[in-house]
């Protein structure tokens, strides 16, 4: 994930470099229009004059006019010398007005700006948009940036107390109200996997989200919303994949009051699944991880042998010993059996 960090943050250098150039488009044809426009306009009056000049020797006069030398006699003539006088201050004015825009704009990235950020999001691709830096927007970026998924986080308060962690790891931080025109054009929507609106107002997150439906039709939005009516409602209105934040918890605290060996519970199919993880004593021990999957019912996620060795995903025949610690995921039916069955053993 560094590597790709730093390959994004020197391809975002170099866009940074060209989205700068193109942005002072306007200067350098002031510029020309100085330089060749007065060198054309005293060539003409250095004729009229009756001391003609070549239309080179005229050019570069008006360039050395920039810096106040110049390099032609000036003639006894009211218009030449109204031009000798007025080019020098245009010039100066528009490469100063030009010098403190560049250097404002190239800075900006030192200290973490919007246009920085914004240019830093361009070069992404297949990245996910976390709407709200908040904790729940701070739980998500945790478990995005473990699966080492780019994302640009949007957030309105350029105070929130999360939001230095995200930028240390890189993530562009939008400072900007999600609502506003062009915040998830900034943020690269064009070239995102998905948007996870997950801030703490219902209707900014149901506001975003038909944003984001108006501009990418296809793309896999994430809503998280506190009224459970509209859950529902916005699954079938919008095609997102909304979830309530007390419905996601509640089943967790529920189970976790009845049983402190309970890590996390969800439904699925409108059953109760639970995961949970207990030391392996009488009943479990000599027991192997299939046989807990076919008579059981329940999955080994996870195995901690004794000496703190981590088995992800044990193989049917790993046979559990006392002292190990096991990870178990299944129904709370099949769970609360293993565990009256255990009960009776000891």
């Amino acid at each position: 994930m560094a590597q790709g960090l730093r390959r994004r943050s020197l391809k975002a250098q170099l866009l940074y470099l060209r989205v700068l150039l193109r942005r002072f488009r306007g200067t350098f044809l002031a510029l020309f229009l100085v330089v060749f426009g007065g060198g054309a306009l005293l060539y003409w009056l250095f004729g009229v004059a009756g001391k003609p000049i070549s239309f080179s020797r005229a050019v570069l006069a008006s360039y050395f006019l920039f810096f106040g030398q110049p390099i032609v006699d000036i003639p006894d003539n009211l218009a030449l010398q109204l031009v000798f006088v007025a080019i020098p201050p245009i010039a100066f004015f528009t490469v100063a007005d030009g010098v403190v825009r560049f250097a404002y704009l190239f800075f900006a990235r030192e200290r973490e700006d919007k246009e920085w950020f914004t240019v830093l999001a361009q070069t992404l691709n297949e990245h996910v948009i976390v709407v709200g830096g908040g904790r729940v927007g701070f739980r998500v970026f945790e478990q995005l940036k473990k699966l080492e998924v780019p994302m640009v986080v949007i957030e309105k308060e350029p105070n929130s107390p999360l939001l230095p962690q995200i930028r240390d790891a890189g993530v562009p931080v939008l400072i900007a109200d999600v609502r506003s025109p062009k915040v998830l054009a900034d943020a690269n929507l064009a070239r995102a996997r998905a948007v996870v609106c997950a801030t703490n107002d219902d209707l900014a997150n149901l506001n975003t989200a038909l944003d984001v439906r108006k501009l990418r039709p296809g793309i896999r939005v994430v809503l998280r919303l506190f009224d459970d009516d509209l859950v529902a409602k916005s699954r079938e209105a919008f095609d997102v994949e909304a979830f309530s934040t007390s419905a996601l918890a509640a089943p967790a605290f529920a189970v976790a009051a009845l049983d402190p060996s309970i890590r996390n519970s969800f439904e699925v199919g409108g059953r109760l699944m639970v995961v949970a993880v207990l030391e392996v004593k009488r009943g479990l021990a000599g027991r192997t991880v299939a046989a807990l999957r076919d008579d059981a019912g329940l999955l080994v996620l996870h195995l901690v042998k004794k000496g703190s060795v981590n088995v992800f995903d044990p193989r049917g025949s790993v046979q559990l010993e006392a002292g190990d610690h096991v990870t178990l995921q299944g129904t709370m039916d099949a769970y609360r059996t293993l565990r009256e069955g255990l009960g009776r053993a000891a």
